[in-house]
């Protein structure tokens, strides 16, 4: 269950949900949602550093714009 470059896609992860049929697939599920949410995040900010280093400043948060 490990796709790390296949960032968020309904259909593939629809797909992972049908074929967790048993309960250490479900964990690997739930594992795999986290771990990809967690590497978007360390991206997001890794790019905020990056722009603060340029002096610019971003209210672009992953999900969406803020509120």
């Amino acid at each position: 269950m490990n796709g790390l470059d296949a960032g968020y896609n309904f259909d593939r992860y629809r797909r992972l949900l049908a074929e967790a049929d048993d309960e250490p697939k479900r964990l690997a599920f739930i594992n795999l949602l986290i771990e990809e949410k967690a590497r978007d995040r360390l991206a997001e900010q890794a790019l905020r550093a990056r722009l603060s280093g340029m002096g610019l400043q971003t209210n672009f948060k992953a999900d969406g714009p803020r509120r």
